[in-house]
C-alpha cells in the first residue's frame, strides 16, 4: 500500500495542474529540518508538506479505495503521516536523538486505514452532502497526534477539534460543479489534521461533546440527529480488504465495468467490428455506481470525466485502453466518445447492490451487454471483483509492483530507481530504515 500510494504521487507530478499547487505557501520559504516531498526538491513545514504529499497522492484518482456506506481512499492519510514522521525524524537527529523508522509509518497507515474505514462501514456522510475527506481529517488527526507523543486526553482534544471543524461538501464531486478540488481535498484534510494535532500539542483545549451536544454538536448539525453505528472493532480489517486501482485510473465503482469493456473491445477486434457498429451498450450495475458516476450531458474537465461511467466505458470500447491521459482535453475532444456515451444506459441490479454491502464479499459488480447495428449481440461480460480486490491478491500484487516501477521510472534515473526498489521490496530493510533516509531516496 505504501509503495502504490507513493507511486501514484509520482505519476501526478507529470500533470501541471497538480504541480502548480505544490511547494511552500510563500515561495522561497526555507524550513530547517523540514519534511521532504517525494519526487521534488521541496522541504517544507509539516502542515504544508502534508498538503503537498496528499494532493499528489489523490490527484489522478489512482490510489487505494474503500467502499462501504461511505466511500473514500484511506491512503490519503499518508500525506499527514509521512510529513510528520519525516519532520520529527529530522528534528530528532538534529537534537542527537533517534529518528522514527518506516515501521512506525506503516503502523500509522494501518491505524488510519482502520479508523477511516471502520467509521465508513455503517455511516454514510454522502447522504447528508458531506465529503469523505472528513474521515481523512479525523483519522489523520488521531494518528498524527499519537506520533507526536500526545497523551490520551490531548489526542481526544485534537480529534474533537477535527469534528467541530467546518466539513467539506461534496459539491465539487458532482454535476454541475465537478472540479479539481476533488483532487486536492484530501491533501487539504490531512494537512489540516497535522495543524490541529500540533495545536493540541500546545495544550489547546478540546470539546468533549463535539459529536453529541444538543443542537450544536455534529450529530444534530450535520448528521440529521443520527448517531454513528459501528460494525466491528478496530483491528486490521480495512488494510487487509482495501481495494487497489491497478489497471485503470478510474473511480472505483467503474473498475469492473472498464475491465469488461476491455474484454469486449478484444471480442470486437476478433469479430471485425468497431465502436461505430455499436447500437446500444447496457450496463447492469450496483446502486452506488448509479449515484456517483452515472452521468449525462457535457463533461467540462478531467475531474468530470473520471467520474462518468459512460466516458470510462466508451474510451476502452473505442481505443482498447484507459489511461490518465485519456481524461485530458486532447482525447476528450474526439466526438466519437460523446456519441458512444449517448448509447450507454445503466440500471441497478439489486443482487449486485446486496453483494456490494456484504462484508464477506465486498463485490463491485458490473456487467455489460453490447448490441450492434446489424442486429447481433455479444454475450454479457460480467466482472464482480476487480483485480485490486482482496479476492484477487495473487493476480494483483505483481501488477501493483509493476505499477510502482513504472511510476518510479517517470521521475528518476535507473540507478536511483534501483536504490528505491532494493529497500522498498525488502520488508525487513524497509521497516528498519529511518524515515528521513527513505525519503531522501526520492529527492530529484
Amino acid at each position: 500500500c505504501l509503495l502504490d500510494t507513493l507511486g501514484c504521487g509520482l505519476e501526478a507530478l507529470e500533470y501541471p495542474a497538480c504541480k502548480k499547487l505544490l511547494g511552500p505557501i510563500v515561495p522561497g520559504t526555507v524550513v530547517p529540518n523540514g519534511a521532504r516531498v517525494p519526487g521534488t526538491q521541496f522541504q517544507l513545514d509539516p502542515v504544508q508538506a502534508a498538503f503537498n504529499i496528499g494532493a499528489m497522492i489523490r490527484w489522478l484518482d489512482f490510489n487505494d479505495t474503500w467502499l462501504a456506506a461511505e466511500w473514500g481512499h484511506p491512503s490519503d492519510n499518508l500525506g499527514g503521516i509521512l510529513a510528520i514522521a519525516d519532520w520529527l525524524s529530522r528534528n530528532a537527529i538534529a537534537a542527537g536523538k533517534a529518528p522514527l523508522t518506516m515501521k512506525q509509518v506503516l503502523s500509522g497507515m494501518i491505524k488510519a486505514h482502520e479508523i477511516q474505514g471502520c467509521i465508513a462501514l455503517e455511516n454514510a456522510f454522502n447522504r447528508v452532502g458531506l465529503d469523505h475527506v472528513l474521515l481523512v481529517k479525523v483519522a489523520s488527526t488521531a494518528v498524527v497526534a499519537e506520533m507526536l507523543g500526545l497523551t490520551r486526553d490531548e489526542i481526544l482534544n485534537a480529534v474533537s477539534l477535527a469534528w467541530v471543524d467546518g466539513q467539506s461538501l461534496r459539491t465539487y464531486r458532482h454535476a454541475p460543479n465537478t472540479g479539481t478540488r476533488k483532487s486536492w481535498a484530501a491533501g487539504d484534510a490531512t494537512s489540516r489534521a497535522v495543524r490541529l494535532a500540533l495545536m493540541a500539542k500546545t495544550g489547546e483545549m478540546g470539546y468533549p461533546s463535539a459529536l453529541t451536544a444538543k443542537t450544536w454538536g455534529f450529530y444534530d448539525v450535520s448528521f440529521k440527529g443520527e448517531t454513528f453505528r459501528f460494525q466491528r472493532p478496530y483491528g486490521s480489517y480495512v488494510m487487509e480488504n482495501v481495494l487497489f486501482k491497478i489497471s485503470f485510473p478510474a473511480e472505483f465503482h467503474s473498475q469492473t465495468a472498464v475491465e469488461a469493456a476491455m474484454t469486449l473491445y478484444e471480442q470486437m477486434q476478433t469479430a471485425g467490428k468497431t465502436a461505430a457498429d455499436i447500437e446500444k451498450v447496457t450496463i447492469r450495475t450496483h446502486e452506488a455506481c448509479l449515484r456517483i458516476i452515472d452521468k449525462k450531458g457535457p463533461l467540462n474537465n478531467p475531474a468530470d470525466r473520471d467520474h462518468c461511467i459512460q466516458y470510462m466505458v466508451a474510451v476502452p470500447l473505442l481505443f482498447g485502453r484507459l489511461t490518465a491521459a485519456d481524461y485530458e482535453d486532447e482525447v476528450a475532444q474526439d466526438k466519437r466518445i460523446d456519441a458512444l456515451r449517448e448509447k450507454i444506459v445503466c440500471y441497478e441490479d439489486p443482487a449486485f447492490t446486496a453483494d456490494y454491502h456484504d462484508p464477506e464479499k465486498r463485490a463491485i459488480g458490473n456487467a455489460i451487454t453490447v448490441e450492434f447495428t446489424d442486429g447481433s449481440c455479444f454475450d454479457e461480460v460480467i466482472v464482480e471483483y476487480p483485480i485490486g480486490h482482496a479476492r484477487r491478491r495473487a493476480d494483483g500484487i505483481p501488477k501493483l509492483i509493476e505499477k510502482f516501477k513504472i511510476n518510479l521510472a517517470r521521475q528518476f534515473p535507473t540507478r536511483q530507481q534501483q536504490r528505491i526498489l532494493d529497500v522498498s521490496l525488502d520488508r525487513a530493510c524497509l521497516e528498519q530504515m529511518p524515515v528521513n533516509e527513505y525519503l531522501d531516496l526520492y529527492v530529484i
